[in-house]
C-alpha cells in the first residue's frame, strides 16, 4: 500500500502562483511514476502532468509553459509549481502514483482544491 498526502491548494487570483506538494509513504519501492490529475465541476478527471523516477516529464497542452512538475526521490515527494494561473485551472487536484509510465494509477491522494478567482 502507498499513501499519498497532498498539500498546497487554495484560492489565488488570476495570474498568480501556487505550489502543490504530494508526499508518498508506505510501499514506495513500487512507485515509478508520480503526477497530478485534476477534475473541475461537471468535467472528467484529466491528466495535468507526470514525472518518472528518472525525471522524464509529460504535460497536458493546457498547462505547458505554465506548470512545472518536479520530484525529490529522496523525500518521495512530487511538486507541481503552477504559474500564470487562469480561472479554467480551477479544479480539485489529485496526486497519483503508478508503477508504469503508461499504466493507470495505482494509488490516489485525497485531492486538494485550487480555485483561481478574482
Amino acid at each position: 500500500q502507498v499513501q499519498l498526502v497532498e498539500s498546497g491548494g487554495g484560492l489565488v487570483q488570476p495570474g498568480g502562483s501556487l505550489r502543490l506538494s504530494c508526499a508518498a509513504s508506505g510501499s514506495i519501492f513500487s512507485i515509478n511514476v508520480m503526477g497530478w490529475y485534476r477534475q473541475a465541476p461537471g468535467k472528467q478527471r484529466e491528466l495535468v502532468a507526470r514525472i518518472s523516477r528518472s525525471g522524464t516529464t509529460n504535460y497536458a497542452d493546457a498547462v505547458k509553459g505554465r506548470f512545472t512538475i518536479s520530484r525529490e526521490n529522496a523525500k518521495n515527494t512530487v511538486y507541481l509549481q503552477m504559474n500564470s494561473l487562469k480561472p479554467e485551472d480551477t479544479a480539485v487536484y489529485y496526486c497519483y502514483s503508478a508503477s508504469r509510465w503508461l499504466g493507470s494509477a495505482d494509488y490516489w491522494g485525497q485531492g486538494t482544491q485550487v480555485t483561481v478567482s478574482s
